[in-house]
């Protein structure tokens, strides 16, 4: 499994369910807390293309998005594949 990445602050109601969809899905996660960590947002956002809103979700080197985005990619059939996929080693 890629390592997962998940970029929230604590009170988003939509990182919550992001990170909801991953545990169902029996993904770890790492999450970074962009009001805790300094400088997590400016790399966030660099990392996300310029996006500035939470959650920014990244698995593997795959930018998925936001929290529709990650249900969206569920609902067509294209997350389990992207979190079964093999780690890449660098």
């Amino acid at each position: 499994m890629p390592p997962v990445t998940i970029y929230t602050t604590a009170w988003c109601p939509y990182c919550t369910a992001a990170k909801t969809l991953l545990r169902e899905k029996g993904a770890s996660f790492t999450e970074i807390d962009v009001e805790k960590i300094a400088g997590s947002r400016l790399a966030m956002t660099q990392r996300a293309g310029g996006r500035t809103s939470v959650p920014q979700i990244f698995i593997g080197e795959t930018h998925v998005g936001g929290c529709d985005d990650l249900y969206a990619l569920d609902r067509s059939g294209k997350l389990d594949p992207l979190l079964s996929a093999p780690a890449v080693q660098s």
